[in-house]
């Protein structure tokens, strides 16, 4: 490591630990020597300069925070000693100019992939089983049983033979043997499903938002066909569902298998018919195989969890190289979290292509904070007790982190909650900070593929979309392995430059969309669903 600290731009008067630092180091940095004042463990910050009660922070050349007291030249920031601060934002100033990356290398790249009449390419081919309201739950996790089993897509865990050998009496140090998986019947295809907690009970508008997410479901490439179920008197209704899929693809071509409990009869009626016909349209979808694709048909969500004080100078920055990349391929990169892009909206709205897009990311960003600050809370109360722990001590500095997950690349669209991607090169989508209800909307919107970056590690996946994860750190990917698909880790030992680490995750991402790698949160079966509920319950 040829440094112990790292400052992001010469502007900051702040930098990053590198390493766990004492209090009477000397560390020499730019040409001077800093003294430690406190113990700062790695991924805290420490001041450059001495800062006064009131001054500025400024990390990643934005403002993230001001002093609430005095802090010296080599003093620790902590939540003590500093609070949140952003920078505001105006209409559009200037147009941003963009070097775009070199392609020369990618340009005629493909992925092995499933092409959809549409024109869409899928990374998965997958039949989707999901209810319109939550008294269907039970019903889906039925088929899900029955499916799983018999079509043998899992085999029994170590955890399941585990429990087998305490009933058995063997030794509990005895080793557990993983079972053999059962040949799957079909090859080309997987059967997922989803169950949720919402289609009634709320305000109408939560139901109409439910209708887009899954609409977008059905609609994402990685999808083949599904089987829906609905009860009959929700709030959302058979109609409205269509409704909403007829406007994300008014000419789709899939088939969509709908059921309506309360005109169907007894439960066994019901799914005997599910099963049959189901059993049908997976059959037919296993028909379809992987086809060459240029990179171009990939939307690439672009995801962050469990974020440290490394993730904003490693992981995020190269994810964000990888999304240059495929925006200047002709790929469709998505950013979300607007809660995590407190203190940079500047930047992005100097990013928009036009006006009018710039317009409405700061009106979406204004209701939303709104929102949060009516329900008692507020954009600063976003870091975790986890991120605070490892470095993130306020939301401006987190964001201006997360950012970075963006590249710098033009933004082509600003799209609200259910939207889905229409447009070539970045698209920013209203999503909350929250990992599963960010990367659930973002494959609602179309993506194909997630690239996850993560500090302190997070196992989430999706049912439809492989979700690869990124570490910040090599610690973290040591310690947790089964989670982790790319170590970022020698960027912040200077072994690889962010650019180099960018192309090592586009290069993943191809692996994983052709099938060839399959992604670990797939492994360990990782199939998360959270809708945003916005409004209140009823």
């Amino acid at each position: 490591m040829k440094s112990k600290l790292i400052k992001v731009q010469p502007e900051d008067n702040v930098a990053v630990a590198l390493v766990d630092l004492y209090q009477g180091d000397v560390v020499d940095f730019e040409g001077e020597s800093v003294n430690i004042l406190n113990d700062s463990k790695a991924k805290h910050k420490v001041a450059l300069v001495d800062l006064a009660a009131g001054d500025s922070i400024f990390m990643y050349g934005v403002l993230v925070g001001k002093a609430l007291s005095p802090i010296g030249k080599g003093g620790l920031l902590t939540t003590e000693n500093v609070k949140h601060e952003a920078s505001s934002v105006s209409q559009k100033t200037e147009t941003t100019s963009w070097s775009a990356p070199d392609i020369t290398k990618w340009k005629d790249r493909t992925f092995m992939g499933y092409h959809r009449e549409d024109g869409q390419v899928g990374t998965q081919n997958v039949w989707l089983f999901f209810p319109l309201v939550f008294c269907e739950n039970r019903n889906i996790e039925l088929l899900k049983d029955v499916f799983e089993k018999e079509l043998s897509f899992h085999k029994a865990s170590k955890q399941r033979q585990l429990l087998r050998n305490l009933i058995s009496g063997v030794p509990e140090d005895t080793a557990i043997a993983e079972a053999e998986a059962e040949e799957a019947i079909f090859k080309n295809i997987e059967v997922k499903f989803i169950t949720h907690q919402g289609g009634c009970g709320g305000i109408r508008q939560d139901a109409v938002s439910l209708s887009k997410l899954l609409a977008g479901y059905v609609n994402n490439p990685n999808v083949a066909g599904a089987t829906v179920l609905s009860l009959g008197c929700q709030n959302l209704q058979i109609d409205i569902f269509k409704k909403a899929l007829s406007e994300k693809n008014p000419d789709l071509k899939k088939p969509v298998l709908i059921y309506e409990q309360q005109q169907e009869g007894t439960v066994e009626h019901m799914l005997a018919k599910i099963i049959k016909e189901s059993f049908e349209g997976i059959k037919k979808a296993n028909q379809i195989e992987r086809q060459p694709a240029p990179l171009s048909k990939l939307k690439m969500g672009l995801e962050c969890g469990g974020s440290d004080g490394f993730s904003g100078i490693s992981a995020n920055p190269a994810l964000g190289y990888a999304s240059d990349l495929l925006a200047a391929l002709g790929g469709s990169p998505i950013l979300s979290e607007f809660p995590e892009l407190c203190g940079v909206e500047q930047e992005l709205v100097n990013r928009c292509v036009n006006e009018d897009d710039a317009q409405r990311f700061m009106q979406l960003m204004k209701d939303y904070e709104k929102s949060a600050i009516d329900a008692g809370s507020g954009f600063d109360m976003n870091p975790s007790p986890g991120n605070i722990k490892d470095g993130l001590i306020t939301d401006a500095m987190k964001s201006a982190g997360a950012a970075k997950k963006g590249g710098t690349s033009p933004i082509q669209a600003i799209m609200d909650y259910g939207e889905y991607v229409t447009k070539p090169g970045l698209n920013l989508l209203c999503t909350p900070g929250n990992d599963v209800e960010s990367t659930t909307a973002m494959v609602g919107s179309g993506a194909n593929v997630v690239v996850f970056t993560t500090g302190l590690g997070t196992p989430t996946g999706n049912p439809i979309a492989p979700v690869l994860k990124v570490a910040s750190n090599s610690t973290l990917a040591r310690r947790m392995p089964d989670i982790i698909d790319i170590d970022s880790g020698p960027v912040i030992r200077g072994e690889k430059t962010i650019e180099e680490m960018g192309e090592e995750i586009l290069e993943y991402v191809i692996q994983v969309a052709s099938g060839e790698v399959e992604a670990k949160a797939d492994t360990l079966g990782q199939d998360d669903f959270i809708p945003w509920k916005r409004g209140v319950s009823l």
